[in-house]
């Protein structure tokens, strides 16, 4: 996630520097075909790429604010996730005999619930981003359920239905009652729908032909604009379209990015600050002697 902090001019460039390239190109070959045969092209009115300046634009707004949607839902989601995370330790807390009461044992209901799901928090973010869902979760989770996430395909719902395990396990314990063990269900149910509608978000793939078609109106609009301006700024057309192509591509590229939550990018949501926090407040909850410190942000984003 970019922080409310110094951007780098940087980093918004490199992504659009092929872009500036093919367009200084373009630029660079109608000015020197206007030097060779001005005479002979067409005389454009100015009127033709302003129209398809202003419907550049109307496509630029729709598709920023279609991909922010995107990513605010996915942000709404993760905040779901946290508190669902803290409600379902905590209802542990509450619920099972003596565990609010001491220091969470090694192997007590509580301890087991909480740093499970710690675990899930972060195996979610790492699946959701493409990269190894079991790393760094030996430091959270005992042999046993690693054992049974190697072979599992979607691993943070193998998590899950561990989570479900014990929950039958103390109801038939009676460490828990019925109505408990709904409340708990529902806990679950919570994190679960949580889960499908980030894994939603990933795998819709917002649609390749509406940022081609925006490209080739870009495009076009520098062809008939530099057409427009055969007699008019001389040299100075090349700054101005690479000027303008510029911004053009800098907020396109700004929509793509942010249609895509989960890219491992700085632009998206920041998952494993998250999973920090969540970390944070469930081993204070515990009393553990050693509490890791938030995740500290990378000059300009937090992931």
């Amino acid at each position: 996630m970019l922080l409310n902090a110094r951007f780098p001019l940087r980093y918004i460039f490199k992504h659009i520097r092929a872009d500036v390239v093919r367009v200084l190109l373009i630029s660079s070959f109608f000015h020197l075909l206007k030097l060779g045969l001005g005479e002979y092209l067409p005389l454009i009115p100015l009127q033709l790429p302003t129209i398809l300046g202003s419907s550049i634009a109307l496509l630029l707004a729709f598709k920023t604010s279609q991909s922010y949607d995107r990513w605010w839902e996915a942000r709404k989601i993760w905040g779901a996730i946290a508190n669902d995370s803290r409600t379902l330790v905590l209802q542990i807390r509450t619920f099972v005999t003596n565990e609010g009461l001491r220091p969470a044992a090694l192997d007590s209901p509580l301890r087991t619930t909480a740093y499970r799901q710690i675990a899930w928090c972060y195996c979610l973010g790492q699946t959701l981003r493409g990269l190894d869902p079991l790393a760094g979760l030996a430091a959270h989770l005992g042999e046993p359920d690693l054992a049974y996430l190697r072979p599992q395909a979607n691993k943070p719902f193998a998590l899950l239905a561990l989570h479900s395990d014990q929950l039958q396990g103390l109801l038939q314990s009676q460490a828990i009652n019925a109505y408990q063990q709904v409340q708990l269900d529902a806990t679950l149910v919570r994190l679960c729908d949580a889960m499908g509608q980030a894994e939603r978000i990933k795998t819709t793939v917002f649609p390749v032909s509406y940022r081609l078609l925006v490209y080739l109106f870009i495009y076009l609009f520098l062809m008939t604009l530099s057409l427009g301006l055969v007699k008019t700024i001389g040299l100075w057309e090349i700054p101005v379209l690479l000027t303008t192509a510029s911004s053009f591509f800098l907020l396109e590229r700004t929509a793509r990015y942010l249609q895509d939550p989960f890219n491992n990018k700085p632009t998206d949501t920041p998952v494993t600050a998250i999973a920090r926090t969540v970390e944070i407040n469930l081993k204070q909850l515990l009393q553990e002697p050693e509490v890791p410190a938030p995740l500290a942000p990378e000059a300009f984003f937090l992931m």
